[in-house]
């Protein structure tokens, strides 16, 4: 399996991806011109260097024995520049009175836009026939090599939004308790409306005094910072990394914001530089690592059974090729924690 940036000519096939993901991964938004639009905007990120503030980054995951795009990930550089960036900040209000002897802890809900800036993990997706033999770790963590190797280009705080609970029929009961009372439409129409940049109407129909959740229905209330099923394994990932829920919802189906600082991410602060040694087969006694090129224009990262011999990597032909490089080239690479089984 190899990871990539993406092309021009990945288009049609990014589509299909979109369309398999279903409603709640709203970078993902199955509709061409947008991700056109977003495959441009990454491969001018890729071709020129601009501000953080303009940048974006989409990969893919391309099964390499019969071409077939079978994942995505993106990174957004700093978000919130140019449109306003919201969020549910999770907070607690108490209510005494000592003369009746009455002491309650009301969580609260309070609007911020304290994320604003911070470089996002987005649009992860990975076919459900794929999710196994460690693509889904690849996916999701090798885009850390590729922040470990161009740490300039983003912020350093990191967060993700996970996907927030909702039903197969992409219902969320916090939106259907909270949200819909104001808006006055589908949480899918609200969330793709925030997604093409219509965020205005947020500030303009969202509730600006904190809100108590006890006033939520018990659904909603459970719903707060939990995560799709089909999350949870991209949660786990993210919480191996050192990634950590911080108090921050997304305000339309609560899913938690989990964050950590780009230093303190393990496979940026634990990936070493090697020169790439060829041998014939895989390492006896190595381990899965994480392998990239060290190219901007064409990234590229792949799983190798490797162990490191001072400062050089063995790798087999067929990992030297997916990746693009020859004998002595400089690699980045870190070790796969856990399991690759996931």
């Amino acid at each position: 399996m190899l990871f990539r940036t993406i092309a021009h000519h990945d288009l049609h096939a990014l589509l299909a991806l979109a369309r398999e993901a279903g409603v709640g991964v709203t970078t993902l938004s199955p509709n061409a011109e947008r991700l056109a639009a977003r495959i441009a905007a990454s491969v001018g990120s890729v071709e020129g260097n601009p501000e953080v503030a303009e940048a974006s980054y989409v990969f893919v995951l391309e099964d390499d024995t019969d071409g077939r795009i079978v994942g995505s990930a993106a990174i957004e550089a700093a978000v919130g520049m140019h449109d306003t960036w919201y969020n549910y900040r999770v907070g607690l209000s108490v209510h005494a009175s000592r003369e009746l002897g009455i002491y309650k802890q009301l969580p609260t809900l309070f609007l911020t836009s304290d994320l604003t800036g911070s470089s996002e993990l987005c649009s992860l997706f990975l076919l459900p026939d794929y999710r196994r033999d460690g693509n889904g770790a690849l996916l999701s963590k090798a885009r850390f090599l590729f922040m470990a190797e161009f740490p300039e280009r983003f912020s350093q705080r990191v967060i993700a939004e996970m996907r927030g609970v909702s039903d197969d029929t992409g219902q969320s009961p916090f939106w259907e308790s909270l949200g819909r009372h104001f808006f006055k439409m589908d949480f899918a129409r609200a969330d793709f409306l925030s997604y093409v940049g219509s965020k205005s109407f947020i500030a303009e129909l969202m509730p600006k005094y904190p809100i108590y959740t006890c006033l939520l229905s018990d659904a909603a209330q459970a719903a707060i910072a939990d995560v799709h099923p089909a999350t949870r394994p991209a949660r786990k990932l993210l919480e191996a990394e050192g990634f950590r829920y911080q108090g921050y919802i997304d305000i339309f189906d609560a899913g938690p914001s989990l964050e950590c600082s780009l230093d303190d991410v393990r496979a940026v602060r634990k990936s070493a530089l090697f020169e790439a040694l060829p041998v014939t087969t895989a390492s006896r006694g190595g381990t899965p690592w994480l392998v990239s090129n060290r190219r901007l224009h064409d990234f590229r990262v792949t799983l190798a059974t490797t162990r490191p011999l001072e400062h050089t990597l063995p790798l087999t032909p067929a990992v030297l090729a997916r990746l693009g490089i020859e004998d002595g080239d400089s690699v980045r690479a870190v070790p796969l924690s856990g399991s690759i089984k996931e």
